[in-house]
Formats: C-alpha cells, sequence, structure tokens
C-alpha cells in the first residue's frame, strides 16, 4: 500500500489550519488516514509547525513518501534529517549516538536562528507600534493646536468686539454734551427771538378821532347853509 505524508486541511474560512498525517495515497485529501504525525498553523509569525519526528522518521523509512510542502514541513523540524542520518546507521557511517548527538546540535542551532527570528519579528512589531503611536500623537497634537488656534482666535474677536464697543461708547459720550450745548445754544436764540420788544419795529402814527379834516369842515358849513336857505 502506497503511502503519503500529506496535508489535511481544517480550520476555519479564510484561517486554514493544517495535520500533518500519514495516508493511503489512494484516499481523499481530507478523508481517512493512518496516522497523525502533527500539526501546522501558517496563521502565527512565523508559521508554528510541530511535528512527532521519531514517527515521521519511522514513516520515512518504511517507503512513505512527502508531498512537497509536507517535504518541506519536515525538512524545516529536521525530520528528514534524523531519517538520513538513521539510514546511515544501516550503513555503518555512524552510530546511534553519533546519530542524536548531531540531531542534538542541528535542534539547537535550529532554535537559536528561531529566537533570532521571533524576535527581529517582534523588534519590527514594537517599531510599528512606536511608528504608530508616534503618528497618533503628532495627530492629537495637531488637532489640540488647531483646537487652541481656533479658541485663541475666537477670544480675539470677542476683544474686539468689546474694544469696538467701548470706543463708540466713549465717542458717543464725547459728542453727547457738544449736542447738548449746541440745543442750549439754538434754544437761547430761539427765547431771544421770541422776547425781541415790540418797540423795535417803527410805531404808527395815530390819527386823533376828534380832529376834522378842512374838507370835512366845508361839507359842514355848506350843509349848515343848505338847510338855513331852506328855513
Amino acid at each position: 500500500m502506497p503511502v503519503k505524508i500529506r496535508l489535511q486541511r481544517h480550520g476555519k474560512k479564510g484561517k486554514p489550519f493544517y495535520w500533518v498525517v500519514a495516508a493511503d495515497s489512494r484516499a481523499k485529501r481530507d478523508g481517512r488516514y493512518l496516522e497523525k504525525l502533527g500539526t501546522y498553523n501558517p496563521n502565527t509569525n512565523p508559521a508554528t509547525v510541530d511535528i512527532k519526528v521519531d514517527r515521521a522518521v519511522d514513516w520515512l523509512q518504511n517507503g512513505a513518501q512527502p508531498t512537497d510542502t509536507a517535504r518541506n514541513l519536515l525538512s524545516e523540524t529536521g525530520a528528514l534529517l534524523k531519517s538520513h542520518l538513521v539510514s546511515g546507521i544501516r550503513k555503518g557511517a555512524h552510530s546511534e549516538e553519533d546519530v542524536e548527538t548531531k540531531f542534538a546540535a542541528w535542534v539547537s542551532e535550529k532554535a537559536s536562528r528561531q529566537d533570532v527570528a521571533k524576535d527581529k519579528v517582534a523588534k519590527a512589531k514594537a517599531d510599528e507600534k512606536a511608528k504608530a503611536l508616534a503618528a497618533e500623537k503628532e495627530i492629537n497634537e495637531k488637532r489640540k493646536a488647531d483646537a487652541e488656534a481656533a479658541i485663541a482666535a475666537a477670544e480675539a474677536e470677542v476683544a474686539a468686539a468689546e474694544a469696538q464697543a467701548q470706543a463708540e461708547a466713549a465717542a458717543a459720550e464725547a459728542e453727547a454734551p457738544a449736542e447738548e450745548a449746541q440745543a442750549e445754544e439754538a434754544q437761547a436764540e430761539e427765547a431771544q427771538a421770541e422776547e425781541a420788544p415790540a418797540e423795535d419795529a417803527p410805531a404808527e402814527k395815530e390819527t386823533p378821532a376828534e380832529e376834522e379834516t378842512p374838507a370835512a369842515e366845508a361839507e359842514a358849513t355848506d350843509d349848515k347853509d343848505s338847510a338855513e336857505a331852506t328855513e
């Protein structure tokens, strides 16, 4: 029975999570499997790979063929290296102790490289967070400065309006006495014009009622003579 070491998909939509399984090559991808060898989570940074190295080596020694992705994961965890070293034992190239020593040294070196990678990722995240905080702080300071400038402009407008109102009030107070003086002067002139004596005008000659003109006297004499002639 040909055996494949491959990935079996699990997880949510958009967030896949994989099992590394040994399965019959004729079975469906997500169908029955012979043994679960580990997990692979690509959603973390860096990706998380957890493989049972010894069980994977056993399957590899028994002829199981990994898919390309599974081969990369087995190489990442050292399963392929250990399988190669175990094959060397059968050929007499080295002993089991040498295999364990070399594999432990490789795991230690791999852990160091992973720590460096994790530190690099953590530093990148910290730098990104610091930049985001700095940008947010700059935006907040700009908003604060704009608000203070708006408040200062409003206060300046209010102060200018108050100063203008005070100036207008002072000008009105200064003009009021002059207007009152002009009004009093005009009233005084009107009063003087009304109180001017009528004697200033030329007096009209009065004709005595008792005085009679010579013509009137002549008429009176004629009337008297006519009356006497008639008698």
